[in-house]
Parts: C-alpha cells; sequence; structure tokens
C-alpha cells in the first residue's frame, strides 16, 4: 500500500563502493513498486539502450547550466568532463502525489541535498568492517589493482563521515538490513 501524501518522504542512501547499495534499492524497488528512484541528469552521450527520463534526464551543458542556475537541482557535480545531477521537480512532484522517492547517491551529494533538501532522510549504509568491503570490492574482479586502491582509500573517507547521517544501516545480513530500511523510509506495514 502507497504511504499518504503527509508521509510520503525523501531517502537518500549513500554509502561505499560495494556495500551493497545496488543491491538494496534493487529489492526495496521489488517489494514496494510505488516507491520512487530519483532519475538523475547528465550531460553525457546516452549509452547504446539507454532512454531518456528512465535511465537519465540527458540535457545539453547548456539546459544543464540553465537548471543549475535557477536552482534547478537538488545536488550535481562534474565528473570526468560530464555533469550529473539529481533535477528538483520530479522529486517534487513525486512527493506531492504521496509517493516515497529514494536517491541513491555519493557522499558530496548528500551533503549537498543536506542543504537544499533538509527535511529528506539521510541513510548510510555501512559495511560490518573495513576488511568485509575490501573482501568485497577485491571479489568483483573486475578493476586494477590501482582502482581498487582507489576505492578502498575513498571508502576510508566515507565511512569517516557516516556519523553526519540521520541513521547507520550495517549491511552485514541482507534480509536484516532491508527491514531496517524498511522501517527508516516507513514502508513497512
Amino acid at each position: 500500500m502507497a504511504p499518504s501524501q503527509a508521509t510520503a518522504r525523501l531517502a537518500l542512501l549513500t554509502g561505499p563502493s560495494g556495500v551493497g547499495k545496488g543491491t538494496l534499492v534493487a529489492l526495496l524497488q521489488e517489494r514496494h513498486p510505488h516507491l520512487w528512484l530519483s532519475v538523475s541528469a547528465t550531460t553525457r552521450a546516452p549509452r547504446a539502450g539507454e532512454q531518456d527520463g528512465v535511465h537519465y534526464f540527458f540535457k545539453t551543458r547548456q539546459d544543464f547550466d540553465a537548471l543549475v542556475n535557477s536552482g534547478g537541482f537538488l545536488e550535481w557535480a562534474e565528473f570526468a568532463s560530464n555533469c550529473y545531477g539529481t533535477p528538483r521537480a520530479p522529486v517534487e512532484e513525486r512527493l506531492s502525489a504521496g509517493t516515497p522517492v529514494l536517491l541513491e547517491i555519493e557522499l558530496e551529494g548528500a551533503r549537498q541535498v543536506r542543504k537544499t533538501f533538509p527535511e529528506a532522510l539521510q541513510i548510510f549504509l555501512a559495511p560490518p568492517s573495513f576488511e568485509e568491503l575490501e573482501r568485497r570490492i577485491r571479489g568483483r574482479g573486475t578493476e586494477s589493482a590501482e582502482a581498487i586502491q582507489r576505492r578502498l582509500n575513498r571508502a576510508r573517507a566515507e565511512l569517516d563521515a557516516q556519523s553526519e547521517f540521520d541513521a547507520v544501516v550495517v549491511n552485514d545480513d541482507l534480509e536484516a538490513a532491508l527491514s531496517e530500511l524498511e522501517v527508516l523510509m516507513g514502508l513497512s506495514s
């Protein structure tokens, strides 16, 4: 059952690479189809199979800059010569319609949202230990040793920031972490 407009809330989920954000978000969407996962805007070109408004809102640099200048983003950043951001209007439209909204977001984006949308529930997803996080990242087997080290260095800094968040969920048991997220987000029955 979808929550009423009065209980619809923006929640954001942050945590280091390899902690399980994507897995938990997919499970939340599966269990709660009314939950809307925010779609980011980007200035990069669409990749094969990507659809505007589904995977990203694809914007020209000029259109993106206009949104930045008008306060049209909850957060935004430039990475590898492309801009990425969370458009404010679709989030506010969903919340006004009573739909709970989730952002899966990086630490710096979460800090921006704290300023632009302070009523958002900010959740940090943490690993049971740094060693377990390292095991998960290395276990992917998809990156060079140098790339893994960069991820681990970044993860240390992100873990140091978890006290900035409204809640910390430790992902040591997927089902328990999922249940805790559901309670925090008001999705449990």
